[in-house]
């Protein structure tokens, strides 16, 4: 069973396009890192009114998700990006993880 994750963060005003544009498609070896950690599934919305990005992954486990951040083509991939959106020192985004408070599955 995986567990499920979701997190808000944002974008710069003007930067929609080319933040989506980035994503079409990630690169190669951060897709094959992600699967490598864990990730079954990743999506990413994005709020046009807001610039609020909803994020929502499942993961195998919260040890192997954590493990991404070490990896050089994830902190690679955060410096391509910081330019787009808020971003911590270390270049991660700024994020807030999400509690899920409802879930329906058959």
């Amino acid at each position: 069973m995986s567990l499920r994750k979701a997190f808000r963060m944002s974008i710069h005003p003007g930067q929609e396009a080319e933040y989506e544009r980035r994503h079409k498609p990630i690169w190669r070896e951060l897709e094959e890192t992600l699967v490598r950690h864990g990730v079954r599934s990743y999506s990413i919305f994005l709020d046009p009114a807001t610039r609020d990005l909803f994020a929502y992954a499942e993961i195998d486990s919260e040890e192997q998700w954590r493990a991404i951040a070490g990896t050089e083509v994830c902190q690679r991939w955060w410096r391509h990006m910081q330019e787009l959106m808020p971003s911590n020192p270390d270049a991660s985004p700024v994020s807030s993880e999400l509690r899920e408070v409802f879930h329906i599955e058959k």
